[in-house]
């Protein structure tokens, strides 16, 4: 289990702070001009440009910020990056539009995508000093959020429907007199097999395992582990079946 503060608010309160350590501190994740200048005259240029010339400006600018970008990566418009460095990309991926790539963390790895992804628009990739890895050829459908406290993990193929959420972290509401924002956060992660389906609505709490081969029908809950090749559905998520036994 990794524990965290809510951090956020509260450093970007600190009045010893400047308006730029904390913005370098939020958005960039390094200290100095260098890393500043570079991250504003890119997103400048080319981050809101339509058609074409956006594509291709993005698809040549975005890997000096980033750790890692493989080859034929497509970034859509308006796409957010924050602590660009500690994300990593495959091959032949594809970012739509409006989507946010948040790799924010004082000792995390970072964001992680293997070759072959689809993110689709609007969705979320959110890190809170946690690290989210994409295995190869996942595919994301949009408005989807995956949030990380600690890790969370989807295996290879694993194909997520619109308005999925993979929550991994909670608070420590222990202390019923202190407001929520004032207490620790908790996080177990999350860790899903390869070729899993969600379903367009589902939900998996944190601290979970999902086996691989798994559908998890629309709507679903999953507030508990999911075995391999089992199909589950419903709020709380059960399980109905096996997929390797007939009926």
């Amino acid at each position: 289990m990794k524990t965290e503060s809510v951090i956020i608010q509260r450093e970007m309160a600190a009045e010893q702070k400047s308006r730029l350590a904390r913005y370098s501190d939020l958005i960039i994740g390094r200290r100095g001009f260098g890393p500043l200048l570079k991250y504003e005259l890119i997103v400048l240029l080319c981050a809101r440009l339509p058609g074409l010339l956006g594509l291709w400006l993005r698809a040549k600018l975005y890997r000096g910020l980033l750790g890692k970008c493989g080859r034929n990566v497509v970034f859509g418009a308006n796409i957010v990056l924050r602590h660009p460095h500690k994300i990593e990309i495959g091959d032949n991926v594809i970012i739509d539009d409006n989507c946010l790539l948040d790799a924010k963390g004082q000792d995390n790895a970072g964001i992680r995508i293997g070759s072959g992804v689809f993110l689709g628009r609007n969705s979320i990739l959110s890190c809170k000093n946690g690290d989210i890895v994409l295995g190869e050829r996942v595919n994301i459908g949009f408005n989807c959020e995956v949030f990380s406290g600690s890790r969370v993990e989807l295996g290879a193929d694993t194909l997520v429907a619109a308005y999925c959420y993979f929550i991994g972290g909670d608070h420590d509401p222990h202390d019923i007199e202190a407001s929520v924002t004032q207490q620790g956060s908790q996080s177990h992660g999350i860790e899903v097999g390869e070729k899993c389906w969600f379903g367009a609505g589902v939900k998996v709490l944190d601290g979970l395992t999902v086996g691989s081969n798994v559908i998890v029908g629309a709507g679903a809950v999953v507030t508990r582990a999911v075995p391999a090749y089992a199909l589950a559905v419903g709020v709380p998520a059960r399980v109905v079946r096996d997929r390797r036994t007939q009926g």
